[in-house]
């Protein structure tokens, strides 16, 4: 028999051990780890430093080997002049091309793929942000499911011990038949409400487990939220306004490209090798050539000036979605405070209540136990308890989806 116990607690201890409760931050890490998007966006940033790189490479003597061979035959007195053709001809040449670029061209460009890095990082921030977000308000939403589920569990527990009170008085006549059904009747309703509330929580645990890309169909116990509302950046601070910063100087870089684009672009080539045409002593045609080209641009049809209007209803655009976002971001913080203020308010009066509702149910249990309640009363008291509870739940969890939405614009 010893060994029987023995194995029944360890497999109870094991059983626990294995039991885990799983947090927020395990399932927020668990989605920015399994995210697709994510790892698109850091690609992205890995590329921008090799389109640095390249374009210091661009900027460097690019040399290529070239080698071309014609042949053009006269047979019975036809066909190609020959003064024009030479008739066959041989090379084989190393070249070396060097673009001159100023200091000027190059930092606009290298400033060009900084900007584009840094939009790419901006929205990397907000991917992360909103997955955030995503996670959170699902986890919200199945703890408060959990919550229904633990409430409804102490509800039944509490109405199937007094159920069996109410039996035993029953049958010594001191309640109606009648009343016990009634009773009983309210027990089997609690009871649903569990199973229907266990059925959401594995629904809502299914949802959280698919938004982190993981593939679990059991449902295991998570941890309350931890979250505590954070302060407003500074719109210097907000990632929100990088964006539009970003934007602005990306426009200027534009413009200055544009500036660029119309100053003179500079060349210097040289070439080294055989080319012949395998006239007299062809073993003489080794050589070398060196060169320069400059193109100045002088007229455009006016293309520069429609460039410059072009930006300048950019920039238009631009600040006028700042400005409008600027109000919204402020009235979505004002209200967003304004509504965990009420709620706050509220948690606190209904807290009140329950203290008033719990004290009704352990006299109304007390008197029970003399018959002297109705169980009608009795009824009516669980079911205001139930309803006041249900409602601090809903409360708490919608407080904290307010708070969530809060953290997300304040980062």
């Amino acid at each position: 028999m010893k060994w029987f116990f023995g194995l029944l607690l360890f497999t109870v201890t094991c059983t626990a051990a294995r039991a885990q409760t799983y947090t927020l931050d395990h399932y927020l890490e668990l989605a920015k780890n399994n995210s697709p998007l994510l790892k698109d966006l850091r690609n992205q940033l890995a590329a921008t430093q090799i389109d640095s790189l390249r374009l210091r490479a661009g900027l460097k003597p690019q040399v290529n080997a070239n080698s071309n061979g014609y042949f053009a035959p006269v047979i019975g007195g036809y066909g190609y002049a020959g003064a024009i053709t030479n008739v066959q001809t041989f090379s084989a040449l190393l070249g070396v091309n060097k673009q001159i670029v100023g200091k000027r061209n190059l930092n606009a460009q290298l400033a060009g793929i900084n900007l584009q890095r840094d939009s790419v990082n901006n929205t990397t921030i907000l991917s992360v942000q909103d997955l955030n977000r995503t996670i959170t308000t699902q986890y919200i939403t199945a703890y408060g499911s959990l919550q229904q589920v633990k409430f409804n569990t102490d509800v039944v527990k509490l109405l199937t011990e007094e159920e069996g009170f109410l039996k035993k008085l029953t049958r010594n006549n001191v309640y109606k038949q009648s009343e016990y059904l009634a009773f009983l009747v309210t027990l089997k309703q609690q009871q649903l409400q569990l199973s229907q509330a266990q059925i959401q929580y594995k629904n809502d645990y299914a949802t959280l487990s698919y938004l982190a890309g993981v593939a679990d169909t059991s449902a295991a116990e998570i941890a309350e939220p931890v979250i505590q509302k954070t302060a407003t950046a500074a719109e210097s601070e907000s990632i929100f306004f990088r964006q539009f910063k970003s934007d602005s100087l990306r426009l200027l870089n534009q413009r200055d490209l544009i500036d660029i684009s119309y100053r003179p672009k500079a060349n210097i080539f040289a070439d080294g090798g055989f080319n012949t045409d395998f006239g007299a002593q062809p073993y003489k045609n080794f050589g070398t050539s060196i060169g320069f080209s400059i193109t100045m641009p002088i007229y455009d049809g006016g293309q520069r000036k429609l460039m410059y209007k072009k930006l300048k209803l950019q920039q238009e655009t631009h600040a006028t979605n700042k400005a409008f976002f600027k109000t919204q971001y402020q009235q979505q913080i004002a209200q967003l405070n304004q509504q965990i203020n009420e709620n706050d308010n509220l948690i606190n009066q209904i807290k009140e209540q329950i203290k008033y509702a719990e004290s009704l149910i352990k006299v109304d249990t007390q008197l029970m136990q003399t018959g002297d309640v109705k169980i009608a009363d009795l009824i009516l008291a669980v079911n205001s308890y139930y309803t006041i509870t249900n409602l601090l739940t809903q409360t708490t969890i919608t407080r904290l989806q307010l708070v969530n939405q809060l953290n997300y614009w304040n980062k």
